[in-house]
């Protein structure tokens, strides 16, 4: 017979690698030798191990369970994105074909907010859209249309460019309507906005608006090979002169349009692919009425 500590240990060995024994119960027996106080304290650590061993089995489903979430959470999630994509694409092809029904589609899808901020960021950005429909839609008449065409404009930034600069990077993000109050809607929502951001260039947003049409048709002008009588550089300016507030804008201003306006062929191709002639009167006639009423 060991000693106390000898049986101890064997006993500790039996509790970690139990052995049953033919015709025994599995439960573990408690050596007859062991003093009251060892039994119980061998009968504890059984119970301890009992108790360790549903943590760690609780513990692995809990691991299982949430490592099966995780999975799903991303097979889900990439449903969701590959659904979502789909349902983008169908909304662009929507609204080249109809602008309205396109912004309503992904307003429903809850891919747009229903609010002229986010409108105008999925129209200045432009994704497979097109640049007709754009235009067609920022220059609608409707009030939540020309805030859109405002909250688009507050997307370009102008600061520190010369007015021909700026109408290139505004032209480039859409392609000006045919209509002429649209186009006389969105020009002044760009006169605006130059003049915000370029304070003291121009007296007033008239004058601005004034000559950004000029340029326009002067390089429509220039670059449309139906237009025979080509404006130079002095008939340009003396067009323009009192259109600041009856005052005339500054020569080196009007100079410097006209020469960056005739290398812009951005510019002509915007209104050569837009307007057809009757279109293009009607044009004219609106430049015309406008600057009028503003030398006026």
């Amino acid at each position: 017979m060991g000693t106390v500590s000898e049986l101890c240990a064997s006993s500790f060995q039996a509790f970690l690698c139990p052995t049953v024994r033919a015709g025994t119960p599995a439960a573990a027996s408690v050596p007859d030798d062991l003093s009251p106080e060892e039994q119980q304290e061998l009968e504890s650590i059984r119970c301890r191990k009992k108790e360790l061993l549903l943590d760690i089995q609780r513990l692995k489903d809990e691991i299982e369970e949430v490592t099966s979430e995780i999975e799903n959470l991303g097979v889900t999630e990439q449903r969701k994105s590959m659904q979502r994509s789909k349902q983008m694409a169908m909304g662009r092809k929507k609204f080249n074909m109809d602008h309205t029904k396109g912004i309503r589609f992904l307003i429903d899808s809850s891919l747009l907010k229903n609010t002229s901020e986010d409108i105008a960021k999925f129209l200045y950005k432009g994704e497979g859209l097109n640049k007709t429909a754009i235009g067609d839609y920022l220059g609608e008449r409707d009030d939540f249309n020309i805030k859109v065409l405002h909250a688009f404009l507050e997307l370009h930034e102008f600061t520190d460019l010369n007015l021909v600069q700026a109408l290139r990077q505004f032209l480039w993000s859409f392609r000006l309507p045919g209509e002429a109050q649209k186009i006389d809607r969105m020009m002044e929502a760009f006169a605006q906005r130059y003049c915000h951001c370029n304070p003291g260039v121009f007296q007033s947003t008239d004058t601005c608006y004034v000559l950004s049409f000029a340029v326009i048709m002067l390089n429509t002008s220039l670059h449309n090979p139906n237009v025979k009588d080509k404006p130079s550089v002095q008939r340009f300016t003396a067009m323009n002169r009192g259109i600041n507030d009856g005052g005339d804008l500054p020569e080196d201003l009007l100079r410097v349009s006209s020469l960056i306006g005739r290398r812009s062929k951005m510019l002509a191709s915007f209104q050569n692919k837009t307007m057809n002639s009757n279109k293009r009167e009607k044009f004219d006639l609106l430049v015309q009425n406008k600057g009028s009423r503003r030398k006026a």
